[in-house]
């Protein structure tokens, strides 16, 4: 339960409406004398007035029943009806209309105590201080339950910010609307860097009402704080930019949270007048230990993102082969931070028939497909060096899938390039077709394929194609073509544009590619050229 405060018995401003001045100088001297702030109004229709006018309300009226030009009932009704002025606690007093059933007509249409005159400084007095006591505890219970509101709303905001930056927008723009004061926020990145959030404009006063300014700070937030939350009354970090008011240590307010003790605190900041109260000031503490949980929920993300992205590299080859059988070049582009890793590979092995290339996919994104891509890909390296035919390795690998991963599946294009004659052997498990550029600039795709790997379906003999030296074959993941709301096969014609124009160097090939296409990050993209060169002699 709240208990009292000092604030309970503070001064007010108060409106007094009478018509008679010697009754409104009585009221007002008393009210004066214990210190209250007095506008007086000698009629309804002033007091309507002030009460409609750009100045601060009055936290209580006290309206006489019988005015001039209306009634004090029909002013305690207009006031309560309404909605800037509801709020407003009324006093209806009177000399003469002072039978039960008037006291009881004033209470029903909106007075929160009637006084009969004459009446006693100390009735007077304890009324008004009751009557303030009532609407004050209301109001910052009214209060109270919009901040937890706005909590409740920004809460879900701080654990969908996709980083760092966003986070401590989001937290300030929080803090700001919850406390409606200026406010600012610093926290330590994952990465490491400081930033801070304020609502003020910055120097260049570009930040607008209700906008936020996020900048790199030089500040890192302290670790001084061994407590893991708590709300803290110290001076807080120097803001040399911060508005006077929060400039000075005594008028801030510095609530700091941290999910772990050997965590960079998130510090939330503002100003010391409108965190009044213990509620207040738990409040401020839920929302820096909030932010504190969202930003370590960032940082986890971020840690392990980082670690599977090290992982999945870790599965793909290091170097190509050197040959003269061909020029290759590869370029591999993870999805973006906040997606989940994928399954997408590459592979080239020399063999004694030749030179193997290929590229595949694994379903899905997670460490998961990451880890059958690891298992794919060695697989195919040994099946490879074991002389096996391409489609000989996809059948190979089918039943790798389906006895080791039951339910993952694979799409990969195997190609043999002979050595010793200028023949492809193309088997494709699904996956997008292989593209090829004859020399003088002609493209076509090699569309025959069989099923997916997982499915422990039978796959078809390899497709025999004869192709000359100098010809390009290019091999692809989806992440490059693909595009919501686009048809796969306009993207993929447009692929074959851009290839058959301009040179065939493979790593120049690659680099056009991805600067024309761009691909928008929602998929790993793996891209390989290949520029084949005339067969060698037995």
């Amino acid at each position: 339960m709240n208990q009292p405060t000092d604030t309970d018995q503070s001064p007010a401003h108060i409106l007094v409406v009478d018509d008679t001045p010697t009754n409104r100088y009585v009221l007002a001297t008393m009210l004066r004398r214990a210190g209250h702030e007095v506008t007086e109004a000698e009629d309804g229709t002033r007091a309507l007035e002030l009460l409609a006018g750009p100045g601060p309300l009055p936290e209580l009226a006290i309206v006489d029943v019988r005015l001039p030009d209306m009634s004090g009932f029909e002013v305690c009704e207009h006031i309560k009806k309404t909605s800037a002025t509801a709020a407003v606690p009324v006093i209806n007093i009177s000399a003469s209309a002072i039978t039960v059933d008037d006291r009881a007509h004033g209470l029903y249409r909106g007075a929160d105590a009637y006084l009969v005159e004459p009446v006693a400084p100390a009735e007077l007095l304890a009324t008004v201080t009751a009557t303030l006591r009532y609407a004050r505890a209301r109001r910052r219970a009214e209060l109270l339950a919009e901040r937890l509101r706005l909590l409740n709303r920004f809460t879900l905001a701080l654990y969908s910010a996709p980083d760092a930056q966003n986070l401590a927008k989001v937290a300030a723009e929080a803090a700001g609307a919850i406390f409606r004061s200026d406010v600012a926020v610093l926290l330590s990145t994952p990465q490491g860097s400081a930033l801070v959030a304020h609502t003020w404009p910055d120097q260049a006063g570009s930040a607008g009402c209700g906008e936020v300014e996020v900048h790199a700070s030089q500040d890192r937030p302290s670790q001084h704080d061994s407590s893991s939350t708590r709300y803290a009354r110290e001076t807080g970090p120097d803001l040399p930019c911060a508005p006077p008011r929060l400039k000075d240590p005594t008028k801030r307010r510095v609530a700091v949270g941290r999910a772990k003790a050997d965590r960079q605190p998130f510090i939330v900041l503002t100003s010391a007048d409108t965190v009044a109260t213990p509620e207040d000031e738990q409040l401020l503490t839920q929302l820096a230990q909030t932010g504190a949980l969202a930003l370590e929920a960032l940082r986890s993300y971020s840690e392990e993102h980082a670690l599977a992205l090290t992982l999945q590299r870790s599965f793909l080859p290091d170097r190509l082969p050197r040959t003269a059988r061909a020029n290759l070049a590869v370029r591999y582009l993870p999805a973006s931070e906040r997606t989940e890793i994928g399954g997408d590979f590459y592979e080239a092995v020399t063999t004694p028939a030749g030179l193997i290339v290929a590229v595949g996919d694994v379903a899905g994104h997670s460490l998961d497909a990451a880890m059958v891509m690891g298992q794919v890909r060695h697989a195919l390296r040994a099946y490879a060096a074991e002389g096996h035919p391409p489609h000989v390795i996809l059948t190979q690998l089918d039943h790798l899938l389906t006895s080791a991963e039951p339910g993952a599946t694979v799409t990969l294009c195997v190609i043999l390039i002979e050595s010793s004659s200028d023949v492809l052997h193309i088997a494709n498990a699904g996956h997008l077709p292989p593209l090829i550029r004859n020399p003088d600039g002609t493209t076509w795709y090699c569309r025959d394929h069989g099923p997916l790997l997982g499915l422990n379906l039978p796959h078809p003999a390899a497709q025999r194609v004869a192709i000359e030296a100098g010809s390009l074959l290019v091999l692809i993941t989806d992440g490059l073509v693909e595009r919501r709301h686009e048809d796969l096969e306009d993207s993929l014609n447009a692929l074959a544009v851009l290839v058959g124009k301009g040179g065939t160097d493979p790593e120049e090939v690659c680099s056009r590619l991805l600067d024309r296409l761009l691909p928008d990050g929602s998929d790993d993209v793996a891209l390989m050229a290949v520029q084949v060169h005339a067969s060698l002699p037995d």
